[in-house]
This record gives structure tokens, sequence and C-alpha cells, in this order.
């Protein structure tokens, strides 16, 4: 935990830097294929900060953030597995340190049914995005729904922090310190059951 914190006050520490943008690029490239923390930190410390860019700041993201889930993507699909079905040391290496084998397979698992979904709620919610993105490559989705979904989720999170900030200023960092996780998944929640529900209607 100590390392995660250190982590975290170093991403923080680049809201202050004239290479901000730059900074939260990368980040949210790194996230989406293995860093562990998330770049709405610094995402939201950059909108306190300059409040008229908080739009841009969320497209940086956004665009930093698809890229970097192709990388993942990429990743499981070319270095995850050996010809002979084997994982790759580099797949241990997460397994190790990562995340488990046991999650991974919980992923392969809710692959098989949800694709879309499955994409689209590790985009929008606290659920490790990077874990999700190498997954689709080594199951082999199709990349114009995964980049879709990325797209959509991603966007939507993004610019609702940057749309939150614009709007209320920094007061609003602590609401959505407290209560973002519980509302993201309660609106993947909703939205996912209303299309359910819809199919099931027609």
């Amino acid at each position: 935990m100590n390392i995660v914190k250190r982590l975290y006050d170093w991403v923080l520490s680049w809201s202050e830097s004239r290479w901000g943008t730059l900074a939260l690029f990368v980040l949210a490239f790194a996230e989406s294929s293995f860093f562990p923390v998330p770049p709405d930190v610094l995402l939201i410390a950059l909108c306190i900060g300059t409040t008229a860019k908080s739009f841009r700041y969320a497209a940086v993201c956004l665009v930093g953030s698809v890229l970097g889930a192709l990388a993942g993507y990429a990743l499981g699909f070319f270095a995850w597995q050996t010809p002979s079905g084997e994982f790759t040391a580099l797949a241990n290496f997460f397994f190790n340190h990562v995340f488990s084998l046991e999650k991974f397979n919980d992923v392969k698992a809710l692959y098989d049914q949800y694709d879309f979904w499955v994409v689209f709620t590790a985009g929008f919610t606290p659920l490790p995005y990077k874990l999700f993105t190498i997954a689709g490559g080594l199951f082999h989705i199709n990349i114009p729904m995964f980049i879709v979904a990325s797209i959509i989720s991603r966007g939507l999170r993004f610019f609702l922090f940057a749309g939150l900030i614009w709007k209320f200023g920094a007061p609003i960092k602590s609401f959505i310190d407290k209560y973002f996780n519980i509302l993201a998944i309660a609106f993947t929640v909703l939205l996912i059951g209303s299309f359910w529900l819809v199919g099931k209607l027609l």
C-alpha cells in the first residue's frame, strides 16, 4: 500500500508541472495496459487548476486511454501465450504482480457472454481496465467493437469528471472522491438493465 500511495503522490505532483498535459496522456495510456494508478487523479487536479481547459484535458485523457487499451489488446493478442498455448513469462509476471489467474479466468467467462458490456463496464467503473484490455486481446474479441466500447465508456467517465469540475469548480472534488464509484456502478447497472429489458420486451 505504501508503494501505491507513493505512486499516487507522484502522479498528483505532475499537476503542478508544465508537462502536466503530456503526463496525463502518458498516464492514461499506461493505466489502460499496466499502470496501477488511474488517470482520473491527475485529470481532476489539472481541471481544478485550469477549469477552462477541463474538456481539453478530458479529450487528452480519452485519446491516451483508448490508445493504451489497444496496446493492452495487442499485449494479450501477441505476447500472452506461446504457439503451444502456454502462458509466457510476461503473462506470469502479470499474474504474480498485477492481477491473479483466478481473476483473469473470471474475465474470460464474462467475455464469452457479454463482450461489449464487459469492456464498457470496465471502462466506466472502478474495475481494473487493464485486466479487460489484455483479456480482450487474448480472447480475440472484435476490435471495432472493443474500440467503440472503450471510447464510449472512457469518454463518459472522463468528460463527466471534466464537466462537473467545469460547472461547479473545486468544491465538487470531495463529492467525486466520495460517491463516484457508487454512482458509476449504479449507472452501469441501470444502463445494462435497460437494454436487457428492451430486448425482452421486443
